[in-house]
């Protein structure tokens, strides 16, 4: 376990609330400056002010379902340093978990001061090449 883990999970927690306010800045500010984010469907984003004019633009089309989130593992590279693996979803308004949408979420954060940001994100589709049985484990571990 990082030294750090309740940190470093709130900022995924955070970065998850933001997109599912549908808040651009507030996903945004979970970002380092130069940080690279590859989405669900491969789009790459360079740089928190770009990853939210991108986002800006997303919100403003439509109103994306909520994530959910369930954190795998914290852990350290170092002193400033670490990587979260999470399992991702976005469920529909009756709770469901529609296989396409499941996501392993792989992030290296980096602590810029006192504070932790997140340097990759990167949202890898789980149903895509994965057999049904682990599609419906990663489901299970959403609690769903």
């Amino acid at each position: 376990m990082h030294p750090e883990d309740a940190e470093i999970r709130a900022v995924y927690a955070e970065y998850l609330a933001g997109w599912n306010a549908h808040s651009a800045a507030r996903q945004a500010a979970t970002l380092a400056d130069d940080a690279d984010v590859v989405g669900f469907d491969g789009t790459q984003h360079h740089g928190r002010l770009q990853f939210a004019a991108d986002l800006r633009r997303i919100f403003a089309d439509h109103a994306p379902p909520p994530y959910v989130g369930t954190v795998r593992s914290v852990r350290a590279m170092g002193d400033d340093a670490a990587v979260l693996v999470a399992v991702a979803g976005m469920p529909a308004p009756d709770g469901s978990l529609h296989p396409d949408l499941l996501a392993v979420h792989t992030l290296v954060l980096v602590r810029d001061g006192r504070r932790w940001k997140i340097a990759v994100f990167a949202a890898t589709p789980a149903s895509r090449t994965a057999p049904a049985d682990a599609v419906a484990e990663l489901a299970g571990q959403l609690g769903r």
